[in-house]
């Protein structure tokens, strides 16, 4: 699955990063590496979403990154 959309710094419990998708859903970052963690910055993604996981973060769901490219 491609998902294109802004990276974003929320300020819940010790932090996370999550991608704001074009298409309006949230969702909460995983995999990747350190480069992708860029407030603002504006990524096109590859990797699948993770529905099944239960995280602290309450936003959701989790999508594995598996690559990556900045637009």
């Amino acid at each position: 699955m491609k998902v294109s959309g802004t990276v974003q710094f929320r300020d819940l419990e010790t932090g996370i990063w999550v991608l704001a998708a074009d298409d309006g859903k949230t969702y909460l970052l995983a995999g990747g590496d350190r480069k992708i963690k860029k407030s603002g910055a504006r990524i096109e993604a590859e990797g699948e979403v993770d529905s099944d996981s239960a995280t602290i973060a309450m936003v959701g769901p989790r999508f594995v990154v598996k690559q990556y490219r900045f637009t």
